[in-house]
């Protein structure tokens, strides 16, 4: 079973504490079986008496006794991170890997032994289970390591399984997406203020209009053209206001912010 796995993170930055509270608050995951080690003392020491999970200075010795390793760090220390850790996969454990950008192919050429590997894209939204992640499998994976990387993340929300080409699109939609959703609630709450609501009511109806635009989409199934023109009707004001929004070019600027973000997973990755 998956909740009795050791599972070790290396990185304890903000992604992995958001995975970290998750499988916590999931209630499927048990701190005692929970190991993170980080560069950082005051990190390892926020973590472990957050959520009283090990913790680990050094790397190698983590993932010694580890079933499963999360790889949770920047992807320019990925390969310092194989170096330091490659005598202590002799065990072969399942290696999962959240680095945007890092393919499948260097990490299995990092480590140079036959460790299956999950590539993982998941978003910071997991910290309140409801997160989405993407899943890819290596040359060592099967069936069973990909289910076990599934059952880790729907944990902490939806997880959907991929080709490893079309990673970086995932990591440019979804795992950089929030900061856009972000930014368009930002906007909508100025927004209100500046038609002379208060500040903390035109955040309530902001984020509350957000919230539950998204719950009626994901549970109706209906296409989101359709739930817009439900809501917009001739001369009203819905149409006045998205008028604005094609005029500026809101459509095609989200559809740039996806692409460049995705260009920019594939450079991480060539380095």
């Amino acid at each position: 079973m998956v909740a009795s796995k050791t599972i070790g993170f290396i990185g304890g930055g903000n992604m992995g504490e958001a995975l970290i509270n998750g499988l916590l608050k999931s209630g499927s995951f048990d701190a005692s079986h929970i190991r993170v080690s980080d560069i950082s003392q005051e990190r390892l020491h926020h973590l472990r008496d957050t959520y009283q999970v090990s913790i680990f200075a050094d790397n190698g010795e983590l993932a010694g006794g580890s079933d499963v390793i999360v790889l949770a760090v920047k992807p320019q220390q990925v390969g310092d991170v194989l170096a330091e850790t490659h005598a202590s996969l002799e065990h072969l454990p399942l290696l999962i890997s959240i680095a945007a950008g890092v393919p499948i192919a260097s990490l299995e050429q990092g480590i140079a032994k036959p460790v299956p590997v999950v590539r993982v894209m998941p978003n910071t939204p997991a910290l309140v289970l409801t997160g989405v992640s993407a899943i890819a499998g290596g040359t060592h994976t099967d069936i069973e390591h990909l289910a076990v990387a599934r059952a880790l993340f729907e944990a902490v929300g939806v997880v959907v399984e991929v080709d490893e080409t079309h990673m970086d699109a995932v990591t440019g939609l979804s795992g950089s997406g929030p900061a856009y959703v972000y930014l368009f609630v930002e906007a909508l709450i100025d927004a209100g203020v500046l038609m002379g609501l208060s500040r903390p009511v035109a955040r309530d109806l902001a984020v509350q209009t957000t919230l539950g635009a998204a719950k009626l989409l994901a549970e109706s199934g209906e296409h989101p053209g359709a739930l817009k023109d439900q809501i917009t009707s001739p001369g009203g004001t819905t149409i006045h206001g998205l008028s604005i929004l094609e005029s500026g070019g809101m459509r095609g600027m989200l559809m740039d912010a996806v692409e460049a973000a995705t260009r920019r997973s594939e450079e991480l990755g060539k380095k």
